[in-house]
């Protein structure tokens, strides 16, 4: 009988790999949705037929709890949150009823439904913040530097609180940047890669960016998806940090980008001290030796290999996008 999985944040970047792999290994995929006026789907189109979606919502716990019933599902990935820093600051209250409390529901309607369910939740490096001690593993205390850190912390630590207390199979993956061509437009590394290729194409004259000098330990998306699975098929539940071990700067990131696409980053790029973070975290670089010594779990996809990777991406979608419109006569797109 094929196992059933639930994905919260199916639509998005983490939950669009995690569908793929999970079919993959055979299993019947379910996903969680919020209801929107817009289409969010994009990631999962080519999952049509293949995974059913639920209608439910982090913020509403009866809907949730429904939603559990109906799938019964042997495993649960928590994905759904706010995820963008920055939005963080600007909406706080949201981001902690999403972020943090968000968690707490779907572990209450695992609790009330079926205990036995085994449950991820997505944790953050944005949890350390302000670290200390480089790089940070599993033991590394929080200094979480945003809204959105101090939820994943909540987060992060109700799943902890769950499981020692009601004996759920409940595990955290303390997962570090990770990337792909399907990252948002508004996270940096999107932002670099498809401005570098709007500047090539010849589209944009420049590119705005904040902190370069920022140091990040960044991944494949489709790499790190792997390590959440081989959590919830240990014998006993844990935390894991999820990283390459590796960190690079936002200015080396902008170079690989610009080079890929045979331009001098330096004449397109520009500081915009609005793009600063009220309270910045440096630098991030995880220590992922116990999931390497645990899980068996090793990142295959390199900083290199994952820039060029979304550069060429970008590329190729605007290039087509410009010839679908020049096909149809069309004076604006996108």
């Amino acid at each position: 009988m094929r196992r059933r999985a639930l994905i919260t944040g199916i639509s998005g970047q983490d939950g669009s790999y995690l569908a793929e792999f999970l079919l993959e290994k055979r299993y019947e995929v379910h996903g969680i949705v919020r209801r929107s006026s817009t289409d969010g789907f994009q990631r999962i189109k080519h999952l049509e037929g293949e995974i059913t979606l639920h209608q439910a919502d982090l913020l509403d716990q009866q809907s949730l709890t429904r939603v559990i019933e109906q799938v019964r599902p042997q495993e649960l990935y928590n994905l759904a949150a706010q995820s963008f820093v920055p939005t963080s600051w600007e909406q706080p209250l949201l981001t902690g009823e999403f972020t943090a409390l968000g968690v707490a529901r779907v572990l209450e309607a695992i609790r009330l439904v079926d205990p036995n369910i085994r449950f991820y939740q997505a944790s953050s490096s944005e949890m350390f913040g302000k670290v200390l001690e480089e790089p940070q593993n599993e033991k590394t205390p929080f200094w979480p530097r945003s809204p959105y850190g101090v939820a994943k912390a909540y987060g992060h630590w109700i799943t902890v609180n769950y499981r020692e207390s009601y004996g759920l199979f409940a595990c955290s993956g303390i997962l570090f940047n990770h990337e792909s061509p399907r990252r948002g437009l508004e996270f940096v590394t999107r932002k670099v890669t498809d401005g570098a290729a709007r500047i090539k194409l010849g589209l944009e004259e420049t590119l705005e960016l904040g902190n370069l000098a920022a140091m990040r330990d960044w991944g494949f998306a489709g790499d790190y998806v792997q390590a959440m699975w081989m959590m919830l098929q240990q014998e006993s539940p844990d935390d894991y940090v999820i990283a390459t071990g590796e960190k690079h700067s936002v200015q080396q990131l902008v170079e690989l980008a610009f080079e890929r696409v045979g331009l001098d980053w330096q004449e397109y790029v520009e500081m915009d001290s609005q793009l600063v973070r009220p309270a910045e975290v440096q630098t991030l670089c995880g220590d992922a030796r116990k999931a390497g010594q645990q899980l068996g779990w090793a990142p295959q996809v390199d900083f290199q290999k994952l820039i060029h990777m979304m550069v060429d991406a970008d590329v190729a979608r605007i290039s087509h996008q410009i010839q679908v419109n020049e096909s149809v006569g069309a004076s604006t797109f996108f």
